[in-house]
């Protein structure tokens, strides 16, 4: 009997994969499996626009909202929790739906991740110490002459996954980026097809906004606060996602609700733009899936059958 085939669905944030991935796995009698490095927490299910609990008991829904905002989850571990789905789904005969918005995400799944060596501590020091001297503007060049590829597409701000780039060069010799790009994939031997979701940046931009102006009115601000009474680490992943830092500004009173929510829109629409570069430079060969009506996506993404 052969393997059940496997649905990648990608793209940028507020372009509909989340509905799209629950109009496929209704249609094909699939389960869905979140792919976005942020969905994994709990803590943020409004303002990480997690599907709902409605649209979870549609479908099987799986790693949505499974760790803590305390944790923090690498690529390596998502990738073996998601290995351990995947099995569990294909040996139940059914076809997996992978959605999300996390490029490494299906990177790790397409072309593996390598087991890169651990970093000694003097070195850990020894970067935060130059990240500290240079600033991040500096420190980012110094980086993009090692690993242009990490350089280019950790976000603005991101000091961790920057200094983190930088320590495993030190310790190895090597860019972390090579190392990424080394293994078998979770998905070697399976039938699988990806597809990059992508409507227009415009309408992009006008979904992102209106979208986080409704999150402020449905409890986005809760979380937030819940957040904040928890006094976690500010380097932590849940502290970092879209629209947590502008939130909370508004509730230290720093800032005002539009000046909140302009900022929020601001940062999306940047992560937006890194997203879309992301995918076109590592899945060119995935087929863009550009129309507006949830049916038509539909259409488009069956006519591309996995092999």
């Amino acid at each position: 009997m052969s393997q059940p085939p496997v649905w990648l669905i990608a793209g940028p944030t507020g372009g509909g994969k989340s509905a799209l991935a629950l109009k496929l796995a209704l249609a094909v009698g699939g389960e869905v499996v979140n792919a976005d490095s942020i969905q994994l927490y709990a803590d943020l299910r409004i303002l990480t626009a997690r599907p709902s609990a409605e649209d979870e008991a549609r479908s099987p829904h799986h790693l949505f909202g499974v760790a803590d905002a305390a944790q923090a989850w690498s690529v390596g571990r998502w990738l073996a929790a998601a290995r351990d789905v995947l099995g569990d789904i294909a040996g139940r005969g059914r076809t997996a739906v992978v959605v999300g918005g996390t490029g490494l995400y299906f990177r790790g799944l397409t072309r593996g991740l390598a087991e890169i060596p651990p970093v000694p501590s003097a070195i850990r020091q020894e970067t935060a110490a130059m990240f500290g001297a240079l600033g991040e503007a500096a420190f980012r060049e110094r980086l993009a002459s090692v690993d242009a590829a990490a350089a280019a597409r950790i976000g603005t701000g991101d000091r961790q996954r920057l200094t983190r780039a930088w320590e495993v060069f030190a310790a190895t010799g090597r860019a972390l980026s090579d190392w990424q790009g080394d293994g078998a994939g979770a998905l070697d031997g399976a039938a699988w097809r990806g597809a990059i979701l992508e409507p227009p940046r415009a309408e992009l931009y006008r979904r992102c906004d209106a979208r986080l102006a409704a999150m402020i009115e449905t409890g986005a601000l809760d979380e937030v606060a819940h957040l904040m009474a928890r006094g976690l680490d500010a380097g932590l992943p849940a502290m970092k996602a879209l629209g947590v830092a502008p939130l909370a500004a508004l509730l230290r009173g720093e800032m005002s609700r539009d000046q909140a929510l302009a900022r929020a829109q601001q940062e999306t629409r940047h992560y937006v733009k890194r997203q879309i570069t992301w995918f076109r430079h590592q899945t060119p060969d995935w087929p863009r899936i550009e129309g507006r009506d949830g049916d038509e996506q539909l259409g488009q993404i069956l006519a591309r059958s996995p092999p």
